[in-house]
């Protein structure tokens, strides 16, 4: 078997989707990767080395999955559609006989994944579908801390997104999540043609680095919370977006005061260190609250006759 036999190509996708009736759909974003030197260039850009556990999600028929296994890693691969998830080993023995055992399926929706099977994968890559990458990737930051290193395909403006600094445009939910696990950016665009169906819109590779989450004393999900809030509504400043976490608008002007940050501000502003400090702030603020309720309700002892 040639070296150009060990990955897929267009006449191998078509005749494969052919014969399992797969017809890519829109609602799952479905858009196959034909080009072998497309795929060569993601697992390149992705850094995966022989020997290494890799997670993918969504492989689909597989060029990806070959790409993985041809560098040598072991794949997880999560696939939701049963008839290709049934498919993948197959074709993995017919491209690459040699790295079938390297291959484990796990059938199911991504999102409902909450442990995987060997190893905790280092590196997170995949070709992820339009409509459901950023859950996807955040998920599966927060469930698999031993991921060091995630590159997907995604489209470019959700690459954009998640990569986007404060103070830009793009700059959102997804941009600051995303910033609380990890360094991303753009690593490139990926052209139109190398996919069938040829997809509406441009794809691009998003690279991310594990780093440590901010120093904060409040949790994730309040972090999470206060983001959530701050871009509610994008044109209001922090001082109203942030009223319904805090307790009223008062008390969101004062928490970002004390947090050193101008009420008058929008959410966009925020770095993930900013808002980590102002869950924080917020964070005390009801605690102290809630301990002077205590004091509060607990009735005075009387004094000895």
């Amino acid at each position: 078997m040639t070296h150009h036999d060990a990955l897929l190509g267009p006449v191998q996708i078509r005749e494969l989707a052919g014969r399992l009736g797969v017809r890519p759909t829109k609602t799952l974003g479905q858009n196959f990767v034909h080009d072998a030197g497309t795929v060569r260039k993601i697992v390149r850009a992705a850094g995966v080395q022989p020997g290494e556990h890799v997670v993918e999600v969504g492989p689909g028929l597989g060029s990806l999955t070959l790409g993985l296994l041809e560098a040598g890693a072991s794949v997880v691969a999560v696939e939701i559609d049963p008839v290709l998830a049934g498919e993948l080993p197959t074709t993995v023995a017919r491209h690459q006989p040699d790295a079938a055992q390297r291959l484990t399926l796990v059938t199911s929706d991504a999102l409902d994944v909450t442990e995987l099977p060997g190893p905790p994968p280092v590196a997170l890559v995949a070709n992820l579908p339009y409509n459901v990458s950023v859950p996807v990737l955040l998920t599966f930051l927060e469930r698999f801390p031993s991921l060091e290193r995630v590159l997907v395909m995604v489209q470019a403006e959700v690459a954009d997104r998640l990569a986007a600094p404060p103070g830009t445009r793009t700059y959102g939910v997804p941009s600051a999540k995303a910033a609380w696990y990890c360094q991303t950016h753009r690593a490139a665009t990926i052209g139109r043609s190398v996919f069938w169906p040829v997809p509406n819109v441009d794809s691009a590779l998003v690279s991310m680095r594990r780093r440590p989450a901010p120093e904060t004393t409040a949790t994730r999900e309040e972090v999470f919370a206060v983001i959530d809030s701050a871009f509610s509504q994008r044109r209001k400043t922090l001082r109203s977006t942030l009223a319904p976490v805090a307790g009223s608008p008062v008390l969101a002007e004062a928490a970002l005061r004390e947090a050193g940050i101008d009420p008058m501000t929008r959410g966009e502003r925020l770095s993930i260190e900013d808002f980590a400090r102002v869950a924080g702030v917020l964070r005390s603020a009801r605690e102290a609250r809630a301990a002077e309720a205590v004091v509060a309700q607990t009735p005075a002892t009387e004094a000895p006759a």
